[in-house]
């Protein structure tokens, strides 16, 4: 038998670092929750059927044809100066589509005066944005609004809107949220990027550069007409110079990075109309995600017999440790006074990671068992897998 000691177990530590940071929610479309935050105004249980007076909060980036933004629910508020300029109502924002099915709110024809799609796909970080200007008056933000930034952080950890997912299915067909997202609305100027999970997610949907408008975070095309394109990314992160982070409390604010380069790009004459086709982009992704849970169990039952005593022995310390509570109830902000689930945590539940390649494949018969999936209530949680490789290497060891 080996004998345990600090020696031992030293060279996991940069394992377990690079795994026990995660997103503890993930969403499906078809299957969402009535709220996802604590204190949120509004659902994310938005039906196909779209209202102006809906407050769905779910957004989709998918095509310069198809996508949505934020603006606010009323003409009022309770913050600041009582009238709905994003600083006021950033947290109670709701949804706003070109498209039908989405059971939001519709942006209203003419509204948009420009919009230009890029999908960017590279080994080093993948996203789509649309950036662009209108007359988002019509979407109940005051004339004149200078505008701000809505992301899934906020200073709060609860994100603005409290509750707002982001989904895209530019890059498989299939809708996937897009933890890290970061958008920029004025009266007159939109944009929206959202990042595809990765390691570099977080660093390209930057959110703390909250007085710097589009052309610093999100640098892309603000002019009239419509197109489509291709992307690439900037050689370094909004807001990185030499490796070196700027901040706004800075003494001087370097000039943004251009915008990267496209190709491919298809014009459009106009956007807006039609109905989304949700119902058969989500039946897609449910038929891939059953096979995929198939082959995982498949391969997880083939591990678990090869290994008894490994995974035995993670099973065991898994049961004697305590569970922790994934909900709890929180009061609604908005005049719907509904209370709200929380299924993260103020904090971690927003924390990006990037899951070593090697360390999930080590993990995968331990987290297999370990991992505490609800798709149906809308919940993903995924109990930190580095307890998980802790204890299988004390299984083996033992």
């Amino acid at each position: 038998m080996f004998s345990l000691t600090l020696t031992t177990l030293l060279p996991l530590v940069p394992l377990l670092a690079s795994v026990s940071a995660q997103y503890t929610a993930t969403y499906q479309v078809g299957s969402l929750p009535q709220y996802s935050e604590e204190g949120q105004s509004g659902t994310n249980q938005c039906g196909t059927d779209s209202s102006q007076t809906s407050n769905c909060q779910n957004v989709f980036v998918n095509a310069v044809d198809d996508f949505c933004l934020w603006g606010p629910p009323d003409t009022h508020s309770e913050e600041g100066d009582g009238t709905s300029k994003i600083g006021n109502v950033e947290q109670i924002v709701v949804a706003y589509c070109l498209k039908d099915g989405y059971g939001t709110r519709l942006i209203p024809e003419g509204t948009i005066k420009g919009a230009h799609f890029v999908k960017v796909e590279s080994e080093k970080v993948s996203y789509v944005q649309v950036t662009g200007n209108g007359d988002l008056t019509q979407l109940l933000i005051p004339a004149g609004d200078e505008g701000g930034e809505l992301d899934p952080h906020s200073w709060t950890g609860l994100g603005n809107p409290q509750g707002g997912l982001v989904f895209t299915n530019a890059f498989s067909g299939s809708y996937e949220q897009t933890h890290e997202w970061t958008s920029f609305m004025s009266s007159n100027e939109f944009c929206i990027r959202a990042c595809r999970d990765g390691p570099n997610a977080a660093a390209y949907c930057e959110h703390i550069y909250d007085v710097l408008s589009c052309g610093f975070t999100i640098p892309g095309d603000m002019g009239d007409g419509f197109d489509q394109c291709l992307g690439a990314p900037t050689d370094e992160a909004p807001g990185v110079y030499d490796g070196v982070k700027f901040h706004q409390d800075d003494p001087t604010t370097p000039a943004p990075h251009p915008a990267g380069a496209t190709s491919q790009c298809t014009p459009y004459s106009t956007v807006g109309g039609g109905t989304a086709n949700v119902a058969a982009v989500t039946q897609l992704a449910s038929i891939q995600s059953t096979s995929v849970s198939a082959s995982a169990s498949s391969s997880a039952s083939a591990s678990n017999s090869s290994s008894v005593s490994s995974s035995a022995s993670v099973s065991a310390s898994n049961s004697s440790s305590p569970s922790s509570p994934a909900s709890a109830s929180g009061s609604s902000s908005s005049s719907a006074s509904v209370p709200a689930t929380i299924t993260s945590s103020a904090v971690s539940s927003r924390a990006a990671a990037s899951t070593n390649a090697a360390a999930a494949s080590a993990a995968a018969s331990a987290s297999a068992s370990a991992s505490s999936v609800n798709s149906g209530a809308g919940r993903l949680v995924i109990p930190s897998l580095g307890l998980a490789v802790v204890l299988g290497a004390i299984g083996m060891l033992l």
